[in-house]
């Protein structure tokens, strides 16, 4: 295989390796989008099935109360329909997906560029050696 092949060939790959990066890091996005839905927005709740007037519920984060918690004291409805465990558990799946996004956007991107420099310096070298420098 010529060098030249091979440097388009590891050209691909780096290129790549980027791409799932960046599709890494799409997916830590979403799953930081799901945690700001589950903690921002308010919601409602079934008291039985199919009722047709369910119970109002804030958001968990943003009350007009003192605490998130408060649900929890008055055997609310909506005390156990978003809890804070199942939102901290999509925030924590996103830290191991962001950061492997992160490891291969970065090897990419260093990739290419490093290739892209040697390739320049073969041709400054190829240059210097046609002028006789």
């Amino acid at each position: 295989m010529r060098s030249h092949e091979f440097d388009r060939d590891f050209r691909d790959k780096a290129r790549r390796t980027s791409a799932w990066g960046v599709g890494l890091l799409a997916a830590a996005g979403l799953l930081w989008a799901w945690c700001a839905v589950l903690l921002l927005t308010s919601y409602e709740v079934d008291r039985k099935p199919d009722d047709p007037y369910p119970a109002e519920c804030e958001a968990r984060l943003l009350t007009d109360e003192s605490t998130a918690n408060r649900g929890l004291r008055q055997n609310s409805w909506c005390q156990n329909e978003r809890d804070w465990p199942e939102a901290l558990a999509v925030l924590g799946l996103s830290v191991p997906v962001s950061i492997a996004g992160v490891a291969l956007l970065t090897t990419g991107t260093v990739s290419r560029r490093m290739s892209a420099h040697a390739q320049a310096m073969r041709e400054l070298d190829r240059i210097a050696e046609a002028r006789g420098v």
